[in-house]
């Protein structure tokens, strides 16, 4: 099975196997958000997924 890339850009995975995926709609509006709040959308949120859909959707 390929891996899907669309979803795999979107993912990281790190040393240790978790994964971390970007914050959605950090992109463009943010110049009213606080500094605060633009630094916390820059940072990664962990992604939780079973074995069976990472199996199915990252390579190995």
């Amino acid at each position: 099975m390929k891996t899907n890339k669309s979803y795999s850009k979107r993912l990281k995975v790190t040393k240790n196997g978790k994964i971390i995926s970007r914050t959605p709609g950090q992109d463009h509006f943010n110049a009213k958000e606080s500094r605060r709040s633009q630094l916390a959308k820059k940072r990664g949120t962990p992604f939780v997924m079973t074995n069976k859909s990472r199996s199915r959707f990252l390579p190995n």
